[in-house]
């Protein structure tokens, strides 16, 4: 019973279909792309040295149709604008969030809208904001796909992906981050005062009997 989402997604060329890492694409419509190397899919289980990634990405640089960019300061002032007024809009509860120099990761709670609608939504509007403040052109792609969803069934699943989360600006040597859209986790949907009996309490005795 899933109760929230871990979602990623990268900046525009910062993760091809092809990436030495492993993906989660079965095929490469750009030729000119297929060329730079095999495709992997899944994330590979022994991770290639940081020296590879770059030189794939630099092998990249030349072919992309746009320029790589990643997310400096002010990129990521305006993509965390752009965040707070999608989450503001459509009511979620983020308990975590990362703006990473070319990726961005967030924590949402179970909502009436699919994963794929908040990817969608956070997206959307973080890329209107960046464009707005003309950090961007109308005609650059910001985002690099759709992203990817990581399904949560339980509070430890919530509390050790929002330790991941948070973790992640320390791991790049990056200052830590905080958000006012982000919400302090209160271990819903088992926070103090809910239900005994409600479905999901029902259902996780189910699982531990």
């Amino acid at each position: 019973m899933v109760i929230a989402y871990h979602l990623i997604w990268t900046a525009y060329g910062y993760w091809l279909p092809n990436d030495p890492r492993g993906s989660m694409s079965k095929t490469i419509a750009c030729d000119v792309i297929a060329e730079l190397g095999a495709l992997h899919y899944g994330r590979k289980k022994v991770q290639p040295a940081a020296r590879e990634v770059r030189e794939f990405r630099d092998r990249a640089r030349n072919v992309l149709k746009y320029s790589l960019l990643d997310f400096k300061l002010p990129d990521i002032s305006a993509i965390a604008d752009g965040l707070a007024e999608a989450i503001c809009r459509q009511s979620y509860t983020c308990y975590a969030c990362a703006i990473m120099p070319d990726h961005v990761h967030a924590l949402i709670r179970k909502h009436k809208h699919q994963a794929e609608d908040m990817l969608e939504n956070l997206q959307g509007s973080s890329a209107l904001w960046l464009r707005t403040a003309g950090l961007r052109s109308c005609d650059h792609p910001v985002w690099g796909g759709p992203g990817w969803k990581v399904f949560l069934d339980t509070p430890t699943d919530i509390c050790r992906t929002i330790r991941y989360i948070e973790e992640n600006p320390v791991k790049w040597r990056l200052p830590g981050q905080q958000w006012p859209f982000v919400k302090p986790y209160d271990g819903w949907p088992l926070h103090p005062g809910h239900s005994p009996n409600s479905p999901y309490a029902r259902s996780l005795r189910g699982y531990h009997e």
